[in-house]
């Protein structure tokens, strides 16, 4: 059993905070396990804690219908939240929470070792301790943060939430994929 794999057994039987009170399943994420492109997004929604899976629901259809048109695969990159179980109501998890799983976060990082960390929206860059105001501040910019003692190169964009909500904010969301298909060159994966 890899250390990936290890985690994600770990995140299911998790109790680290009251998320795990109400949650159908942890989401501990999917993917490439060499993937160039790592994607941290917020929380699991509805689907995701029904299935276990992460971006399946209409933010995640969304995601890969517009990382598909900048000639991403999902199957090519690894995706995964910043806090494991879906909050309440669908709120936004607190620094409690997302504290309590970035331990989970960093060890996937840390095996994956990505070219390039996406971060869908201000709970994926909290979960990062990317310093900002507002998220305008650091989106569609490549920032440097360490984590644990390893360094992460990570680009922040809108969670796809956001521009599914705000058709104006399509154009800028669609701008910021291309620019991470730029970083991450023509092939996706390591494999």
């Amino acid at each position: 059993m890899d250390d990936l794999d290890k985690a994600a057994g770990e995140i299911m039987a998790c109790r680290l905070c009251d998320l795990h009170l109400k949650r159908t399943f942890a989401v501990p994420g999917e993917g490439n396990k060499k993937a160039e492109l790592m994607i941290i997004g917020e929380a699991p929604g509805k689907f995701e804690d029904r299935a276990g899976r992460p971006f399946i629901g209409m933010s995640g259809k969304f995601l890969t219908g517009y990382l598909e048109r900048v000639g991403i695969r999902r199957e090519d990159v690894f995706i995964t939240n910043s806090v494991k179980c879906r909050p309440p109501e669908n709120r936004k998890p607190t620094m409690v929470e997302i504290e309590a799983c970035r331990p989970y976060l960093i060890r996937q990082l840390k095996v994956i070792k990505p070219k390039l960390v996406l971060a869908l929206g201000t709970s994926a860059a909290n979960s990062l301790n990317m310093a900002y105001k507002q998220l305008n501040d650091i989106r569609g910019k490549v920032l440097r943060t360490s984590l644990d003692g390893a360094d992460f190169d990570v680009f922040v964009t809108f969670h796809p939430s956001f521009p599914m909500r705000f058709p104006s904010k399509r154009s800028a969301f669609i701008q910021d994929l291309k620019h991470v298909k730029e970083i991450i060159g023509d092939k996706n994966s390591i494999t």
